[in-house]
C-alpha cells in the first residue's frame, strides 16, 4: 500500500520517493505505470479527478530525464499507480522526485472543498442530502436527494455557502475509528470497511469522511457560483464552480452576454426582452412567409392545372423547380390535387438535394407510395408515403426528368 502524503498536506507539491514496481504497458493505447512507496499524487476517487505532473530520477541533471505523469489511479490493494509517458528510465528501488501540477491541484482543492460547504448548506437550510459528486473539466455537480429545487432555495444555499467562505473558517483533517465515526456527527457515515476514517472538519459547519484534497481555511475556496439545475433519475443535479474557475466562468459569461447585447444594441439587463422581441418578430415573419407561400402555391397550382391537358380523363401535372425547395413542392402538389378531382402531380425540386413529390386527387386509383419507391430505386434515393401522397429524395443531384416521364407513361398505361 502506498503512503499518501496528500492526506496530511494538500498543498504539498513536491516530494521524494522510491520506485517499488514498474507495470509495463499492455494492449493498444495502454501506458506503463509506476508504483512508489509514497506519493503526493491524488488518484481519481470520491468524485475528484486525478492529479498530473512529473517524476524524475533523484540524480537527474535536467528536463531530459523528466517523465510526465498523465493519470493516477488506485489499485484494489491500495497501491497508487502513476501512469507515465515513458517508464524506460525508471527501475524498482530507484529514488525519484515527484512534482505535482500545482495549478491543477489548487483548482481541485477549491472545487472539492466548495462541494463540502455547498452540500452542508443544503443540509442546514433544507435537510436535502447530497447523493453524489462529480468534478468535470469545466464545472462540477452534485446530485441532491430531492424531487424539486426552487430558485429561491438555490440562491439561499449559494448565499450561505459564500458566507462560510467569507468567514474563513478553519478546515482540519481528523482520523477516527469506525466506532468513533458513528458518534461524532458525520454528515454521512460512509459504507466502507476501514479501521480508520479520514475526516474533513469545517469549523462548526460540516464534518465529512473524505480522502480528497482540501483547503486549510474556507477563504481559500474563493467563492461558489451555482449554475443550472436539472432533474435526474436520483433527484436534482446542480452544477457549480468555485474559486478561480468561478471567476473564469463569470468572465466568459459576461463577455458572451456583452457581445450578444452589442448585436442587439442594448444593455445586458435588457437582453432577455430584446431576444423575446426578436423571437416574436421571427415568428411573425415566418407566418407572413407561410401565408405568401400558401398564396403563391395556390396560384401556381391553378395555372399548372389549367395548362395541363386532359388525357384518359385525368390531368398529369409534371413540374421541375430549381428555385423552390421540397416543402414548397409538397405544398404545390397538395394544392394541385385539391384544385380538381382528376389531378395527379409529379413534381421535383433540384434546389439543393433532389426531392420528389407524387400526389393524386382523393379517389384516384393509383398508389403514389409504390410509384415513388420504384422511381427512387432508379435514382438511388430514399422515401415513401401513402396511396395519395409520397415524398423522397436523393443525396446526390440526379437527372429526374426521364424518371418523371417514365412514371407519367406508366400511369397512362395503367389507366
Amino acid at each position: 500500500m502506498t503512503e499518501r502524503l496528500y492526506y496530511d498536506d494538500s498543498f504539498l507539491y513536491e516530494f521524494d520517493a522510491q520506485v517499488t514496481e514498474i507495470i509495463p504497458a499492455s494492449g493498444a493505447g495502454a501506458r506503463p505505470a509506476v508504483a512508489l512507496d509514497r506519493t503526493a499524487f491524488y488518484p481519481s476517487s470520491g468524485g475528484q479527478v486525478f492529479d498530473t505532473g512529473w517524476i524524475a530520477r533523484a540524480d537527474s541533471s535536467g528536463d531530459a530525464d523528466t517523465i510526465a505523469v498523465i493519470e493516477v489511479a488506485e489499485r484494489e490493494d491500495g497501491t497508487i499507480l502513476h501512469f507515465v509517458s515513458d517508464a524506460s528510465l525508471l527501475s524498482p528501488g530507484m529514488r525519484v522526485h515527484g512534482k505535482i501540477d500545482a495549478v491543477r491541484r489548487r483548482d481541485h482543492i477549491q472545487q472539492h472543498s466548495g462541494q463540502h460547504v455547498l452540500s452542508a448548506a443544503f443540509i442546514r437550510l433544507f435537510d436535502v442530502p447530497t447523493v453524489s459528486f462529480h468534478m468535470g473539466v469545466d464545472y462540477c455537480s452534485i446530485d441532491l436527494d430531492t424531487k424539486a429545487l426552487a430558485s429561491g432555495q438555490v440562491e439561499a444555499a449559494e448565499r450561505l455557502a459564500n458566507e462560510i467562505i467569507l468567514e474563513n473558517r478553519p478546515v482540519e483533517v481528523r482520523y477516527v475509528s469506525q466506532e468513533e465515526a458513528r458518534s461524532v456527527g458525520l454528515r454521512k457515515v460512509p459504507a466502507v470497511d476501514k479501521s480508520e476514517l479520514r475526516l474533513i472538519a469545517i469549523h462548526d459547519f460540516d464534518l465529512s469522511a473524505c480522502g480528497g484534497t482540501h483547503v486549510r481555511n474556507t477563504g481559500q475556496i474563493g467563492c461558489i457560483l451555482l449554475r443550472k439545475t436539472e432533474k435526474v433519475r436520483q433527484g436534482v443535479r446542480l452544477e457549480f464552480v468555485c474559486g478561480q474557475r468561478a471567476v473564469a466562468t463569470g468572465r466568459r459569461d459576461y463577455m458572451t452576454l456583452a457581445e450578444a447585447a452589442a448585436l442587439y444594441s442594448t444593455q445586458l439587463w435588457d437582453l432577455p426582452q430584446q431576444i423575446r422581441k426578436a423571437q416574436d418578430d421571427a415568428k411573425a415573419a415566418r407566418r407572413s412567409r407561410d401565408e405568401i407561400l400558401e398564396e403563391l402555391a395556390g396560384q401556381h397550382a391553378l395555372r399548372l392545372v389549367a395548362e395541363t391537358p386532359i388525357a384518359n380523363g385525368r390531368k398529369v401535372v409534371i413540374g421541375m423547380f430549381v428555385d423552390h425547395d421540397a416543402p414548397f413542392i409538397r405544398l404545390l402538389a397538395q394544392k394541385c390535387t385539391r384544385a380538381s378531382d382528376n389531378v395527379i402531380a409529379l413534381l421535383a425540386s433540384t434546389s439543393g438535394q433532389t426531392a420528389l413529390v407524387f400526389a393524386q386527387s382523393a379517389g384516384q386509383p393509383f398508389d403514389m407510395g409504390s410509384l415513388m419507391k420504384e422511381a427512387l430505386e432508379k435514382l438511388g434515393g430514399r422515401g415513401g408515403g401513402s396511396k395519395d401522397l409520397a415524398q423522397g429524395g436523393t443525396a446526390e443531384s440526379r437527372p429526374v426528368e426521364p424518371v418523371l416521364a417514365e412514371v407519367r407513361e406508366k400511369l397512362r398505361a395503367m389507366a
